[in-house]
């Protein structure tokens, strides 16, 4: 293997992609242990987005010799003060792209982070028969929905065409 900057995010594009196809067998499979192959197809594609995304970090931080070029995560990265001291317009972007919460990369950005939580049961209203009948429930704590194969895929062809469009750009001729 080359020791360039971007094969590992080719790799991790690659191994995503691989994840994904797992997952989509495991949606169409009606094995008894479906809904953990799911799981673990849905967290393994997030698991190597986020690596791509980190590769991709460490190939614009190594092109512009920054240095937090070896951050071990892309959230180091992707921070104003970074761009503080030198203007990198592909760091730039991704920076905004992570700060707006609608855009898929903070949505990326959230899910991983979101798979290092604890497991939280879901709030219930106590069942005590002291109580009224009428219970006021909270309705700000909506039940997360699961990701999607779909939207796990359109995240990695949003990642790679901004890593096609960036190295575009890096190349020094």
């Amino acid at each position: 293997m080359a020791f360039e900057l971007y094969t590992r995010t080719n790799q991790k594009i690659y191994f995503a992609g691989l994840s994904l196809e797992a997952l989509a067998r495991a949606e169409d499979g009606r094995a008894m242990n479906s809904p953990a192959l799911i799981q673990a197809g849905r967290e393994s594609a997030l698991f190597h987005l986020y690596g791509a995304l980190l590769g991709l970090c460490h190939e614009i931080a190594g092109f512009y010799r920054l240095p937090q070029a070896n951050a071990p995560r892309a959230e180091l990265l992707l921070t104003p003060e970074v761009l503080e001291t030198l203007a990198i317009p592909e760091l730039a972007e991704m920076v905004e792209l992570a700060r707006n919460r609608e855009t898929w990369l903070a949505k990326l950005l959230a899910a991983h982070t979101a798979l290092f939580q604890p497991p939280r049961a879901p709030h219930k209203p106590k069942g005590d028969v002291t109580q009224p009948l009428i219970v006021a429930v909270s309705l700000d704590e909506e039940p997360e929905e699961e990701l999607s194969r779909e939207e796990l895929e359109s995240w990695r062809q949003n990642l790679k065409s901004l890593a096609l469009r960036f190295r575009e750009g890096l190349n020094e001729c």
